[in-house]
């Protein structure tokens, strides 16, 4: 008897994927580009995270905080409901988690390329980092690495203005934890959490409960960076630095850095771990409000202050170049007139600087 049972229909909603390239690897794993075509013809583009199986609690942590996390302003969306695992080419069990592509790549190379950022790019991006930061911590976490290498950035291109803006979110959270918590990161010959250059005097300490003002003291350290071009603790070893934080010693804030970010960045490196405050509380210091008037302060979700992107209006589109693939992909790039960048035509395209200093990018922004 033949069966009435209809076959199932090929999922014709199943976007191809298709490797583009290696974007880094670190001690977890590895991050790659991959593109996904939909039936439509439309692309799209997603960084891949990849982790051994010998690293699955970290990487499993992190898709639960995501998880948790997703539609927060200022974290770096995850996609999916579970982990996917496969097989590698060698045979091995890995894990793989889809997040958002950040064609601005992270805090860290945009302060090498521009050096110290300018007051009005250190202000919108430590208010994007705190209002982020505010999320995580209200929903009772601590990230316990917050560095620039993990907040990534991400160009907004407006065709009708030819307006290209920034948005900084946080990333990597494999070091997450719920507040209260003693760190499983600890170890006996190096006790602490995150790393030595952001730490703080509290993670120098053995047996400790991480509680969320770990986060502002490296908070700091980054704000700090933003302004200096450096990194805090610059010429230091991980042994001096674990010293002076032991002798109640914070980084060094130099004279050039401005009265209102210094104030800002001695309260962050406050040795009473309690005279820090909040994220929340931070977006109202007068180095991110100033004269403005605040409503409704102190309210959920990183309440106060004003959440805007950063960048710089151009006068012509961006052209398309084929910095990924052999085969050109619809990319955008922002021009600049530093080596950094390849002419695509053969008029130079011009910037228009404000105020602040052009910020340069040798990463491509894909749309």
């Amino acid at each position: 008897m033949r069966s009435n049972r209809k076959k199932p229909k090929n999922d014709q909603t199943k976007p191809e994927m298709k490797f583009i390239k290696s974007l880094g690897k670190g001690t977890y794993g590895s991050v790659d580009l991959f593109s996904y075509t939909k039936g439509d013809g439309s692309t799209f583009y997603n960084a891949v995270k990849i982790s051994d199986s010998k690293y699955y609690n970290s990487i499993n942590r992190e898709f639960k905080v995501l998880s948790k996390l997703r539609g927060c302003q200022g974290i770096v969306q995850s996609f999916g409901n579970s982990l996917l695992q496969e097989t590698d080419s060698d045979g091995k069990k890995v894990y793989k988690m889809a997040i958002e592509y950040a064609a601005g790549g992270n805090l860290t190379d945009f302060i090498r390329i521009n050096r110290k950022l300018s007051d009005t790019f250190v202000k919108d991006f430590t208010r994007m980092l705190l209002q982020g930061l505010a999320s995580v911590h209200d929903h009772g976490y601590v990230h316990c690495d917050l560095k620039p290498e993990n907040l990534l950035l991400f160009p907004r291109h407006d065709q009708e203005t030819r307006f290209c803006s920034y948005e900084l979110k946080i990333s990597d959270f494999g070091l997450t934890i719920k507040a209260g918590e003693e760190s499983v990161c600890w170890e006996t010959k190096s006790p602490f959490v995150g790393t030595p250059l952001y730490m703080s005097p509290e993670s120098v300490h053995d047996g400790t409960a991480v509680e969320k003002t770990l986060d502002l003291w490296s908070l700091g350290c980054v704000v700090l960076e933003m302004c200096v071009g450096k990194h805090p603790w610059s010429g230091f070893s991980v042994d001096d630095i674990k010293s002076r934080l032991l002798c109640g010693k914070a980084p060094e804030i130099p004279e050039t850095v401005p009265c209102d970010a210094r104030k800002f960045v001695e309260k962050c490196f406050a040795r009473k771990a309690e005279e820090r405050g909040s994220a929340s509380e931070l977006l109202l210091h007068p180095f991110l409000v100033g004269e403005r008037k605040v409503d409704g302060a102190g309210g959920g979700g990183g309440g106060g202050g004003e959440r805007r992107r950063v960048g710089l209006r151009i006068r012509k589109p961006p052209e398309r170049f084929d910095d990924i693939a052999k085969k050109p992909l619809k990319l955008k790039v922002i021009s600049s007139k530093s080596s950094q960048f390849k002419r695509v035509s053969n008029k130079p395209q011009k910037v228009k600087i404000g105020r602040s200093r052009h910020p340069k990018s040798n990463f491509a922004p894909v749309q």
